[in-house]
């Protein structure tokens, strides 16, 4: 009996196909905006989480300065740090695997007959460990040129590309400011961070040689922390909060003038706001699927009324109350879920489609994709009983008598 009257609402939805398809549209549209929306976002929260993560792992900074905010040489009156801040951290506070001290300079820098504003950043080793940055050629800086301040770099990508081109950069001299040094390793590229700026638009030379040939002072602007894995970040903040307040030479009356940014809170934090605004995106398109379910009911009750005739004569030759309730509300159901099957296969194109252009990772979910279709089946069945509850309690000689 069931495989009939699903034969039967079949039937009925084959014979008026346009109308059909201009039913289901708008569970079409509602159920491809939510899988569209949650998918973009998932991908969005995992580009976050990538970009965050390539700043550093289990990376703390610690800036001078009561506020958060880009580094920059005094931290807004508040002296900045030394070497000696960094090698301490890593000599007395258990959990730290590397420590990098870090100054930085704009300057313009000038080779092979071209150049380019960049950003010049003065540290040591660490600071590739620190930062999770690897070495496409070339090499790091050895001791002997760390401890010297000797005329060598390493550049970024960016830098490579608008300077040389195609040439071969290994080997070649960059004047910075004033004095020029030769390139001895080139930067893998890592893209835009978080907040929009180019990582590979950049310099590194070792520390001293910034302090000595483009600031011209001993200013440490950022410590770089790197924590080791399973380390407690609570208890490692806390003994660096005490480490440098003694080290600056703080009483107990006074607040700290430095700040510590854990890049794994910051994560959670852009996480946690992406995922909000999915879930409220989500929401908002999930009212189209509402509209659709109301647009089920208007044609299905239009249909109860064209077809009385043929419901009073199936009720008249003995069909039973819910057996017609049963096929109008299968005809709701199938139309509803119709809906959501092209709703999925329309998602899923749109959502390959956007996240390549929006330069997203494409995740896809079958969870989402689950629960829509199932949501938009139960919207047939909730806008479809009505309609089908009001054929299966007419009356048969009035049906009958119905033109």
């Amino acid at each position: 009996m069931l495989l009939n009257t699903l034969f039967l609402a079949l039937r009925s939805i084959r014979r008026n196909l346009l109308r059909s398809f201009l039913t289901i549209l708008g569970i079409v549209i509602g159920v491809s905006a939510v899988i569209t929306m949650v998918t973009l976002g998932k991908g969005a929260t995992a580009a976050v989480q990538a970009q965050i993560s390539g700043l550093g792992s289990n990376l703390l900074q610690i800036r001078p300065g009561q506020r958060l905010g880009p580094p920059s040489g005094g931290g807004g009156g508040a002296p900045s740090f030394k070497e000696s801040d960094a090698e301490a951290i890593l000599a007395q506070i258990g959990g730290v695997a590397t420590v990098a001290p870090e100054g930085r300079s704009g300057a313009t820098v000038v080779a092979n007959g071209k150049n380019w504003s960049t950003s010049v950043i003065g540290s040591s080793n660490a600071w590739f460990q620190t930062g999770n940055w690897t070495l496409a050629a070339g090499r790091e800086f050895s001791e002997a040129e760390l401890q010297a301040g000797a005329a060598v770099c390493v550049i970024g990508e960016t830098l490579r590309r608008e300077l040389f081109g195609a040439k071969d950069a290994l080997g070649e001299q960059l004047r910075i400011k004033q004095f020029s040094c030769t390139i001895i390793g080139l930067l893998t590229s890592k893209g835009q961070a978080a907040m929009g700026n180019d990582q590979d638009d950049t310099v590194v030379v070792p520390l001293r040689t910034l302090q000595r040939r483009v600031t011209g002072n001993q200013r440490v602007s950022t410590l770089l922390v790197s924590m080791q894995d399973g380390s407690d970040s609570a208890r490692l903040k806390a003994s660096l909060r005490e480490l440098l307040r003694e080290r600056r030479k703080l009483s107990p009356v006074e607040d700290d003038n430095f700040n510590v940014l854990d890049t794994q809170q910051l994560a959670q934090t852009l996480s946690g706001t992406t995922q909000v605004l999915t879930a409220l995106l989500g929401a908002v398109a999930a009212v189209s699927l509402l509209v659709g379910g109301i647009g089920i009911m208007n044609i299905m009750l239009v249909s109860v009324t064209e077809r009385t005739r043929e419901i009073g004569l199936r009720l008249a030759i003995g069909a039973r109350e819910h057996e017609v309730l049963l096929q109008f509300l299968i005809e709701a159901v199938v139309l509803a879920a119709l809906g959501g099957l092209v709703g999925i296969v329309l998602a899923t194109v749109a959502s390959v489609l956007l996240a390549d252009l929006m330069q997203l990772p494409f995740l896809f979910d079958p969870t989402i994709n689950l629960l829509s279709f199932l949501f938009s089946a139960g919207i047939g069945v909730l806008f479809g009983y009505f309609p089908a509850r009001r054929a299966a309690q007419l009356d048969p000689i009035e049906a009958l008598r119905h033109e």
